[in-house]
């Protein structure tokens, strides 16, 4: 099993490589610094000079790849692939284009985040999973029909719809919770109720068809016959053998999304006014700070891929055929 992790952390590396490569290419050779002072000072006809100084008082001064002027090691170093890219490898995401400290900034904006998306991950899952194995325990029945048709019209909504709808249900009218906003320490709860209840309910009706066809896939299998012959009642069927055995592909939706847990929803936390990391990449978006977009695209993707390696990791826990390998 050792051997299996260690060869899958040897593939994220040439992976991680690969994404800050593409990375500065998206960032630095497409969309140039000249274009970047362009976009940030606001006017087409801006003069050289005011792009010169822009870039020099950001950094963005220097050479891409290959420092020419320099001598020794600072022609590699002394330049923006250095400086603004290879850094991100060790997670020094530097200073934003308005001064502020990017890590100190995701460091306090992530506890938000995970304030919203454990709780929608946590009860989500067990809420979906219930709902799919009492559906199941009845298929091919009225219930497992009209339960189809409400999950189908669920996952057909906009998720804008729930969120929006939410607000102006348990804000406007029942005044149970506030619209938006977010206060630090315990008194945050208050903020978090309404958009955890979304981000349930809006995931409702995708992960429970999803699991439903997972279990109704399992339910053709041979071992579920052999259970039966063998006595076993209908609950313990569905409830051991059946869950059990779909637990892989049941780990692949959740640990693969684990990681994105810390990068925020951008849709909820800018409509409820959460100051987590989905906010912060928006407005980071919309005031086109690229210092801080680079650093969010970069850690996405080192978030994601350790999100794959969480998967391989729980693949060895609850399949026996990937611990012998």
């Amino acid at each position: 099993m050792i051997a299996y992790l260690l060869r899958r952390l040897f593939y994220a590396i040439p992976i991680l490589i690969g994404v800050n490569l593409l990375t500065f290419v998206l960032f630095f050779v497409v969309n140039s610094p000249d274009d970047m002072a362009r976009m940030q000072l606001g006017d087409k006809r801006v003069t050289t000079a005011a792009i010169q100084n822009w870039k020099q008082a950001h950094g963005y001064d220097l050479p891409l790849l290959y420092n020419a002027g320099a001598c020794g090691l600072e022609q590699l170093t002394k330049t923006i692939f250095f400086e603004k890219s290879l850094r991100l490898v060790v997670f020094q995401f530097g200073s934003s284009d308005d001064g502020r400290n990017i890590g100190e900034d995701i460091r306090q904006r992530m506890w938000p985040s995970l304030a919203i998306a454990l709780p929608v991950l946590v009860i989500g899952l067990a809420c979906n999973l219930s709902a799919a194995l009492f559906i199941v325990l009845f298929r091919a029945t009225v219930v497992d029909v009209w339960s189809l048709v409400l999950l189908v019209a669920m996952l057909s909504i906009s998720g804008l719809f729930y969120i929006i709808g939410g607000q102006f249900v348990f804000g406007k009218l029942l005044h149970l919770m506030p619209i938006s906003g977010y206060d630090a320490g315990f008194n945050a709860w208050k903020f978090l109720i309404l958009p955890v209840l979304v981000g349930i309910i809006s995931g409702f009706g995708a992960g429970t068809r999803w699991y439903r066809a997972l279990f109704l896939e399992e339910m053709t299998k041979d071992y579920v016959r052999t259970a039966y012959a063998k006595g076993l009642s209908e609950t313990r069927v569905l409830f051991w053998h059946v869950l059990g055995n779909a637990l892989i592909p049941i780990l692949t939706g959740v640990v693969v999304i684990l990681p994105l847990l810390f990068m925020g929803s951008l849709i909820t936390e800018s409509f409820f006014g959460i100051p987590g990391l989905g906010s912060y990449t928006i407005d980071a978006i919309s005031n086109q700070d690229f210092a801080i977009v680079r650093s969010m695209v970069f850690l996405g993707a080192v978030l994601y891929i350790f999100g794959l390696i969480l998967t391989d990791l729980s693949y060895t826990l609850v399949d026996p055929r990937v611990r012998l390998q």
